[in-house]
């Protein structure tokens, strides 16, 4: 398990320096499964295929998430990340003002699911690839 890339990716990514797509092509190169973000926790988890699991502390500041879940919210969100018009910082500000408590990235089923206070969720497929 690469945990050196996945600290870096996790650092640059809280930087504003990454794109999702760039996180996903960076954690499936070494063989990560999937992802979960917890909010309330602060902190991201890397799942591998094997079993085996990395944690970290998130150190992007996390807002208060809000109480209700709001699907226009969120979608307004992951489209202005998908367009790079926002980066990761000002996509967690808005993902918790959309009441996203965390949220799981599968990288091999190719799409996350985001989760609100009462169970809420939201699944997003990624994007087809460009040519």
């Amino acid at each position: 398990m690469d945990t050196k890339v996945m600290r870096a990716v996790l650092a640059e990514s809280q930087a504003g320096k990454l794109t999702f797509g760039e996180v996903v092509r960076r954690l499936v190169e070494v063989g990560v499964e999937s992802y979960f973000v917890d909010f309330a926790r602060r902190d991201e988890t890397f799942y591998m295929p094997d079993g085996e699991t990395y944690a970290e502390k998130m150190t992007v500041p996390v807002p208060a998430i809000a109480n209700e879940f709001s699907t226009e919210g969120i979608v307004a969100a992951i489209r202005a990340a998908q367009a790079d018009t926002i980066r990761y910082p000002e996509f967690v500000k808005r993902a918790t003002a959309a009441g996203v408590i965390g949220y799981w990235a599968f990288l091999s089923g190719r799409n996350v699911t985001y989760i609100g206070r009462r169970g809420e969720t939201h699944v997003e497929r990624f994007p087809p690839a460009k040519p």
